[in-house]
């Protein structure tokens, strides 16, 4: 008897949905030739249903999330809505609530995409960033006193327990080991100013690693160097592990090496609850409608989003007929260029998923 995913779809704003349609077409094609299926639910949750209604997230929405095997995000991000208040009110609240304690971030040159590094091809860009997604200065610990007066004091306050870190670097070394390429894990942090923070990130990552992990080499770089390097020789990298904002930071840094965000893809993981898989561009409101919009990154997320259910062949399927379609059909796709619709693209890789 096959086995059926009950996803969560959140199309989202703008270009969100018709990323998000194509995105499940190959999910499909993927579950019909290795034989499973997908059983999709989809939630409104956005800007016009904020706009509509005034409610960010309904009260039930979080416990009616953690019902389902994954959660599909198209987009956050709508013209007419201040920002922050969607992102920081859907994202942010997901991923603290149904503890989404890991962003998991690949950092891969398809073939036939253009990356702005000189001399580097798909043999040099391929890595996977390990950010931790619960702590830091992103939960909001602080304050603001004398607001609008010249005497304002903003504090904002990057705080991690043990638990916290300790989780995220088991995640990564395990993440590390089961990819099983150049069995290298690189703490990526601030030991010569964040002075205590990141010396409890240091002390566990080598802790445990001498301890539970002796097969796999630790490095570790500034967060300085780390930009540096992911310029200057990506090749280096094999797993990066680092905390919330500089996770953020690098993040962005690889992806416009792999190509731009039409291609990034990330997936906010609880390894033990429900997670929530996206492509990284945003809602993109002046395309909508217009089947223009790059929906590989969304595929990609779709990819990812299979390897994390156990489905790891089909997961393996979906992303080598997205490099076959890269490599062969949308050449020169980091410089902006892809020459087929949206809707052509999502045909492109399912027809390859299916042909098998």
């Amino acid at each position: 008897m096959s086995t059926t995913y009950k996803i969560a779809v959140l199309p989202g704003d703008g270009t969100g949905p018709e990323v998000v349609r194509e995105g499940l077409k190959c999910l499909n094609a993927a579950g019909r030739r290795f034989g499973f299926s997908i059983d999709p639910t989809e939630f409104d949750f956005g800007g016009d249903r904020y706009l509509r209604t005034g409610e960010i997230l309904p009260a039930s929405a979080v416990q009616d999330l953690r019902a389902f095997d994954s959660i599909f995000l198209g987009a956050i991000g709508h013209p007419d809505v201040k920002p922050g208040i969607l992102e920081k009110g859907i994202l942010l609240q997901l991923r603290f609530e149904l503890d989404q304690y890991i962003n998991l971030r690949p950092v891969k040159l398809y073939p036939g995409v253009e990356t702005p590094l000189k001399d580097k091809g798909p043999e040099h860009i391929d890595y996977v960033v390990v950010r931790e997604n619960s702590g830091g200065v992103y939960t909001g610990v602080g304050g603001v006193s004398m607001k609008g007066t010249p005497h304002e004091v903003a504090e904002q306050s990057m705080v991690y327990s043990y638990h916290q870190v300790a989780r995220c670097l088991k995640y990564a070394f395990e993440y590390t080991k089961r990819r099983n390429k150049k069995n290298t894990l690189a703490l990526c942090g601030k030991t010569n100013v964040l002075t205590y923070v990141y010396d409890l990130w240091e002390r566990v990552f080598h802790a445990m690693g001498a301890a539970d992990y002796p097969d796999i080499a630790r490095e570790y770089y500034h967060v300085d160097a780390t930009c540096m390097w992911m310029v200057k020789n990506p090749e280096w990298f094999d797993v990066i592990v680092t905390g919330n904002m500089f996770g953020d930071i690098i993040t962005d840094l690889g992806a416009i090496t792999q190509g731009g965000m039409g291609i990034a893809a990330g997936g906010n993981i609880n390894p033990e609850g429900v997670s929530m898989f996206e492509p990284i561009g945003g809602s993109a409101p002046k395309y909508t409608g217009k089947n223009v919009i790059n929906p590989l990154a969304s595929i990609a997320a779709g990819a990812m989003m299979l390897d994390t259910l156990g489905e790891t062949d089909a997961a393996d399927a979906v992303e080598n007929a997205v490099m076959t379609v890269t490599g062969t059909k949308l050449k020169g796709l980091g410089a902006g260029r892809m020459g087929y619709s949206t809707t052509e693209v999502g045909d492109l890789v399912a027809d390859i998923i299916a042909a098998g």
